[in-house]
């Protein structure tokens, strides 16, 4: 018989990047008393990891749980970044119901529509939280109605319609129902989760299910599937068996070992949990996401939607350069297969497949974003190796070569709209719409070539002096749409082995941008600048002045050196050509080209054009 457990409430926090999801989860878990009086607690302390707190995004989802009037709330905060959508849509399968986070100026934006149609896809009924009220141009009455517009566009039901709307700045700790009201705590959104969204049900008396939605890693227990109780009830040393919705073919017995439940920022141990439950569970060897954990006696998977694929690939190889080995601590092919292949035990968004070569492997992911995430942990972790430039994956059908194609929303100053508009048209863009927004801003809607937005972002951020903001989609396969340049220029390329200096670099900085200044190593076919022109330089950047019986050495001094361009991860993987490469080491970032001696690059390019 179904019942359900009044004393429960899963929601998931959902929204596009950077719209204020984690900080209310902080906020909630401070409201609800998780923490003591006198607890230091980090800002933004379900950002866990060190990459997640630098660039202010989410990454993984999170699980945790705050008690308000005796209901349990699991909380599940989700990363609001395109490239880690996958990460939402499954979650989405362990709540009853969402809350939709906004930005009170920035309004309805790309993710913002993709996670709302994957919540109401499922049906689960949504709780839209107006956010950030605090910014001095918040227009929350123009982003309702743009909310609602959305829910319209994507044919919600009326019951979906009749949603709650909730003002709040997370930032100063206060939710209200009303504009006028005064504001205070959290309590009008702890009481509208608690009113509008649906105890979880389930039949305690039937067999166990249990759909495992997420995967967590931990070097002492291994695989943790996350998931919820949907039948019956999981007791600690069960027997149990798992299925696969995807896999009729697996089968496998096992047994429930340690169980646990989410209080606050901790797992607990428990014994058994109920209908309902959010739980997690290790000690399994094999699992994975989709997984359904069934009583022995009725082994029904649970339907689950297939992990999306990747859309772009790089090659990961060893570092073949003169430095090689000098800053890494893990350098080898075996190291680094090793740590590519440990990646799938917690990223299933992600694609690891050995090539022909026993140094190179080809991985592919969501976006770049996603592979330069992998990219920085690896980095940190002490590991030393090279990547190729981040290609897109085609497809074949019907003898025709399919691409990725991809939504693009700028928002641009109204004095460069028409740079921006030749630019994306010129890398095989299509303009959808455009519309005036607050702010003398204009919204530009593009659809676009997945390969044509490689590379382009720092172009973006130059033609807009660092004012525009793009964001991004995945909209399908499509035909290929023909070639796109995207390098307009060449590359300065170091001549010889050695240490950069001064007058080397002067007489360099006239030919193009320096990526390098004064005393750093360099060697023979290494990148360091970009030329004015189409062509390649080389450039002897150790050059010294010779001393004269009228000069001296010390009049080097009266050089004046540009400041040099220095470029970040994802900088550095969008400039890269394909004929060039990426090094990456615990220290530095250096660009080369492939093939590093002058005569057999020159060789290799005569043969090509031939």
């Amino acid at each position: 018989m179904i019942q359900t457990r009044d004393d429960v409430r899963n929601v998931a926090i959902i929204a596009h990047v950077d719209h204020g999801k984690t900080t209310l989860v902080d906020e909630l878990l401070k409201q609800s008393g998780t923490f003591r009086d006198n607890q230091v607690v980090e800002e933004r302390v379900m950002d866990s990891n060190d990459i997640e707190r630098e660039r202010g995004i989410t990454i993984l989802s999170k699980n945790t749980a705050v008690s308000y009037n005796g209901v349990k709330i699991n909380i599940i905060d989700t990363p609001g970044h395109a490239d880690f959508g996958g990460e939402v849509e499954r979650v989405l399968k362990m709540v009853n119901g969402v809350v939709l986070v906004v930005d009170a100026f920035e309004g309805v934006m790309p993710q913002t529509k993709f996670v709302l149609m994957k919540a109401l896809d499922l049906d689960l009924p949504v709780i839209v939280c107006v956010n950030k009220l605090d910014k001095p141009n918040a227009r929350p009455e123009e982003v309702v109605d743009e909310v609602l517009e959305l829910f319209m566009d994507l044919d919600a039901s009326d019951e979906q319609l009749d949603c709650p709307f909730i003002y709040a700045s997370a930032r100063e700790g206060y939710a209200i129902k009303d504009l006028s009201d005064e504001h205070k705590d959290m309590k009008p959104l702890f009481e509208t989760i608690l009113d509008y969204i649906p105890a979880p049900a389930g039949d305690p008396e039937a067999n166990t299910q249990m759909l495992v939605s997420t995967i967590d890693y931990n070097e002492f227990v291994g695989r943790i599937g996350v998931g919820k109780v949907d039948n019956g009830s999981l007791k600690l040393n069960q027997e149990a068996v798992v299925v696969n919705h995807h896999d009729p073919s697996r089968t496998e017995k096992v047994r429930i070992t340690k169980l646990f439940e989410f209080d606050g920022l901790n797992r607990i141990p428990v014994e058994e949990a109920k209908i309902g439950s959010i739980v997690a569970i290790s000690g399994i060897n094999d699992l994975k996401i989709g997984d359904t954990i069934c009583d022995p006696a009725e082994p029904v998977a649970i339907p689950f939607q297939k992990i999306s694929e990747p859309t772009i690939s790089m090659n990961f190889m060893i570092n073949d350069s003169p430095f090689a080995g000098q800053e890494g601590k893990f350098v080898t092919s075996r190291h680094i297969r090793d740590r590519l292949y440990k990646e799938l035990n917690t990223d299933v968004s992600l694609r690891v497949e050995d090539t022909d070569s026993a140094d190179t492997f080809k991985v592919s992911g969501r976006g770049e974003l996603h592979l330069s995430v992998l990219i920085e942990n690896m980095r940190r972790e002490g590991y030393e190796f090279a990547v190729s430039k981040p290609e897109v994956i085609y497809k074949e059908e019907n003898g025709k070569k399919l691409e990725p194609m991809e939504i693009a929303y700028v928002d641009v100053p109204d004095e460069f709209t028409g740079t921006v508009i030749q630019s994306l048209s010129q890398r095989k863009g299509e303009l959808r719409n455009m519309t005036p927004i607050t702010g003398g801003f204009t919204r530009v809607e593009f659809r676009i070539p997945s390969r044509g937005l490689i590379g382009y972002r720092g172009t973006f951020l130059t033609d807009t002096k660092g004012s525009g903001i793009i964001n991004t989609i995945f909209d399908g396969y499509e035909e290929y749409k023909g070639d796109i340049t995207f390098r307009q220029n060449g590359s300065l390329i170091a001549f010889e082995q050695g240490e950069s200096v001064t007058y080397g670099l002067f007489a360099a900085q006239d030919r193009g941008t320096l990526f390098i200044g004064a005393g750093e190593k360099v060697y023979a076919g290494m990148i360091v600048g970009e030329c004015s022109r189409q062509e390649d330089i080389e450039l002897n950047v150790c050059k010294k002045k010779h001393l004269t019986n009228t000069r001296t050495s010390s009049s080097d001094e009266a050089l004046t050196l540009v400041p040099p361009k220095i470029l970040s991860l994802e900088q550095a993987m969008d400039y890269i050509d394909v004929d060039e490469l990426l090094e990456i080491t615990p220290e530095n970032l250096r660009i080369r080209k492939k093939i590093l001696d002058s005569r057999l690059r020159k060789r290799s390019s005569n043969r090509t054009q031939a």
